[in-house]
């Protein structure tokens, strides 16, 4: 069952994101944990708002993708659409959340948002590797088409 204060696109997709096996609404009970600790944590704030902008810092802008050109294969940059700068984001959030070993999902969750809205954290070193790997091969952008 949907949580109607938490209600919008972004928490859909988080929900997709966190669901394994089809366990929907498994994985909706532990986002709207999610929020609710950071509520807790944070009584001034609004989860939407720090989910979205957790979000923001950790979508990557460029990211590497292999060519063959002759013989050879290159590791050239491309700038990354949108929708997928956000399932990224997504997908690096819950998998760096889900790494925490002997933490509940809830509260790993929590912890790597708030990380992430900081500006710190996994998720946010994730995406300066990514960045870092397309500033590095950079010179066979010629190669992007």
């Amino acid at each position: 069952m949907e949580d109607p204060k938490y209600h919008s696109t972004l928490v859909s997709r988080l929900v997709n994101v966190v669901m394994q096996r089809g366990k929907k609404s498994l994985a909706q009970r532990i986002v709207y944990g999610t929020f609710d600790r950071i509520v807790e944590k944070n009584p001034n704030t609004n989860a939407l708002e720090i989910l979205q902008r957790a979000v923001d810092n950790a979508k990557p802008r460029l990211e590497v993708k292999p060519r063959r050109v002759g013989g050879a294969t290159y590791q050239v940059p491309v700038e990354v659409t949108p929708d997928r700068q956000l399932a990224l984001a997504f997908r690096w959030l819950v998998d760096l959340a889900d790494a925490r070993k002997g933490v509940p999902m809830k509260d790993a969750l929590a912890a790597e948002i708030m990380d992430a809205y900081q500006g710190q954290g996994n998720a946010i070193r994730k995406r300066d590797e990514v960045h870092k790997m397309a500033q590095a091969n950079k010179a066979f952008a010629h190669f992007r088409w």
